[in-house]
């Protein structure tokens, strides 16, 4: 199937590595023109920028701060003068916080502090930089929003209740935006929510609790990052016609 992304550019946020790495992977192998912003790990994302150009592909990889208020419009001004164009933001960065999620720990003893910059952080960033895309795909009448969110936002998890909290605000965000965009064009907005995944960044967490998640799920094993990230591109690309305002739950049937 084309999927229609030859020349079209593609964000991807959080790209250096994880599920970041492959979606950004997936839209490259359709002809996307891809940005892959990273946070600190500036030589993975440098270093998968060149893997994709010695493909033949055209990739920029470019530093993004999501707790920045400034980042947003920052990168949007470096993707156009890059690219003269934003057709995909895929909002898969996430701040996870200063500390692990601890079960054991009562989420009313979490320090205002960190609970708060979980939350505005994670939201404040990914809605940021919808706004600022979002005129542009006016604009071109084209365009397709795609939010990362996690099982957690639905199925739950001591320890976990401010980074659920935060990425249930995505479904709300991303069903109500899919209304407004679409108004103006052909402008799609959903939301991805995997479970836990195997990734190359997170091999000791899949491999200390994946057995859990597994003898719940019907294919009994954890999917692979590729296994989530072909939804992501199909929902982002041109073949996507049809699918908007929708939470999309990718996660081996958990």
């Amino acid at each position: 199937m084309d999927l229609g992304m030859e020349g079209r550019t593609v964000i991807v946020t959080g790209a250096s590595g994880g599920l970041g790495r492959a979606i950004a992977r997936g839209f490259a192998a359709e002809g996307a023109d891809v940005v892959l912003t990273y946070h600190g790990a500036r030589a993975e994302a440098e270093r998968f920028a060149k893997e994709i150009e010695q493909g033949g592909g055209r990739a920029l990889a470019t530093r993004y701060d999501m707790a920045d208020p400034e980042a947003a419009r920052a990168l949007t001004g470096a993707v156009l003068e890059w690219s003269g164009r934003i057709d995909v933001l895929v909002n898969n960065a996430v701040h996870w916080g200063a500390s692990a999620p601890d079960p054991d720990r009562p989420f009313e003893a979490v320090p205002d502090d960190a609970w708060r910059q979980v939350l505005h952080t994670n939201i404040e960033g990914a809605l940021r930089l919808s706004r600022e895309v979002a005129p542009v795909m006016r604009r071109q009448r084209w365009g397709r929003l795609v939010h990362i969110s996690s099982s957690l936002a639905t199925e739950g998890a001591a320890g976990s209740e401010y980074y659920a909290a935060a990425k249930s605000a995505l479904h709300g965000f991303s069903r109500s935006a899919a209304f407004s965009l679409g108004k103006d064009g052909d402008i799609l907005s959903n939301v991805v929510q995997p479970g836990l995944t195997r990734t190359d960044t997170n091999t000791e967490i899949a491999d200390s609790y994946g057995h859990v998640y597994s003898a719940r799920a019907p294919l009994g094993r954890l999917l692979e990052a590729a296994e989530v990230a072909g939804p992501v591109v199909y929902l982002g690309s041109a073949a996507n016609t049809g699918i908007t305002g929708q939470v999309i739950t990718v996660t081996g049937g958990v």
